[in-house]
């Protein structure tokens, strides 16, 4: 009997949730489906340049499910950025939370990340010690979202 699935915790509600080839009717392209804890994992692993632990703790999961859901999200933008393909995001079982917002004072880097997280005490991006908890720290709404899984009836 498998593992029961944990709910991901996700910082952030993308404002967009269709991106397409320009130019091609959207009924001539393939589809590909990537859920919010898969861009939720892009966004800290690739845009935040956060270790894959640290990310995994943000959302409430273990490293190596990171892992797969990391791989599984860089494998699908490639395949719709070279097949030419059609990227939605879904929600799936998620748990979006509010952020706290941190810069730094050497490298002016910018990163949130949930709430819930360990404070952070050295900037990803530079790895200097001059990063602080910004004013504008929270986003509104928190709440949870559930979908449902693969497999699921």
């Amino acid at each position: 009997m498998p593992r029961p699935f944990c709910c991901r915790r996700v910082g952030f509600n993308p404002r967009f949730n269709y991106f397409k080839p320009r130019g091609i009717p959207t009924d001539q392209l393939q589809e590909i489906v990537l859920t919010l804890d898969e861009i939720e994992a892009i966004r800290l692993a690739d845009l935040n340049g956060m270790y894959q632990e640290q990310a995994a703790e943000c959302m409430n999961i273990s490293r190596p499910t990171f892992g797969r859901i990391i791989e599984s999200a860089r494998r699908k933008i490639a395949g719709a950025l070279i097949e030419g393909k059609v990227l939605k995001i879904e929600k799936g079982i998620v748990e979006i939370t509010e952020t706290k917002k941190y810069k730094c004072n050497d490298c002016r880097f910018e990163i949130d990340i949930p709430s819930q997280s360990p404070q952070i005490n050295q900037c990803p991006q530079c790895g200097g010690d001059a990063i602080h908890q910004s004013k504008e720290d929270l986003q509104p709404t928190c709440h949870k979202r559930i979908g449902r899984r693969r497999g699921s009836p």
